[in-house]
């Protein structure tokens, strides 16, 4: 596995791959498909959801202001990419749990009901690198969770892999026991959804994907 910097011999060498978030499973999962970001700069923005703004427009204001907040900061050429994911309970936007009480709270809420997944993908080009490309994807994901027991709900709280998780849960986590069906991208409800990801890459200029 080689950095999205580097290209095979005989082609030039691709500009930087960085990846506007410090998650590791957003790492985890660029590795996955066979890139590994040349830097990783998490964006320092305010993530406070607008008055009455939607789900839908909240993921992609996020993630297009994290992608343009570290493009700014790079003088390199280089191609960002910047992942914001929501869970939603229709128009309400679910936090992400910094706490026990605020994951008890969003898991109290989903439990035996349908939500959303969103997770919005940009791809941003430094102002150096004028060949790149700007590019959006949103993924839209319905997951349904079983009903909850209180004894249930306490357990995924010990199990403690919802801190600072969307909704309060981690599909690679133990909440998986108790996920009843999803529809969409499970790659998009961990946080990087991987074929609209390649698509948006292979889309640029370069050896990024084959």
């Amino acid at each position: 596995m080689t950095s999205s910097g580097q290209t095979q011999a005989g082609q030039a060498t691709a500009p930087l791959l960085v990846l506007a978030s410090a998650s590791p499973r957003r790492i985890a999962l660029l590795e996955q498909i066979g890139l590994v970001p040349d830097r990783v700069l998490p964006a320092n923005i305010d993530e406070t959801p607008a008055k009455g703004e939607t789900p839908r427009a909240y993921a992609q204001r996020v993630a297009t202001e994290k992608a343009r907040c570290v493009a700014a900061t790079l003088e390199d050429p280089a191609l960002v990419l910047a992942a914001d994911t929501v869970v939603a309970l229709g128009r309400r936007i679910l936090p992400k749990a910094e706490d026990r009480e605020s994951a008890r709270f969003c898991l109290e809420r989903l439990s035996g009901r349908r939500h959303t997944v969103l997770t919005c993908v940009v791809v941003a080009p430094t102002a150096s690198w004028p060949l790149g490309r700007h590019g959006t994807r949103l993924v839209e994901t319905a997951v349904t969770f079983s009903r909850l027991t209180p004894y249930q709900i306490d357990a995924l709280l010990d199990a403690g892999d919802w801190s600072g998780k969307a909704g309060g849960y981690a599909l690679q986590g133990h909440a998986a026991g108790f996920i009843r069906a999803l529809s969409g991208s499970a790659s998009g409800v961990i946080g990087l959804p991987l074929f609209e990801t390649g698509q948006l890459l292979r889309g640029q200029p370069g050896g990024w994907l084959a």
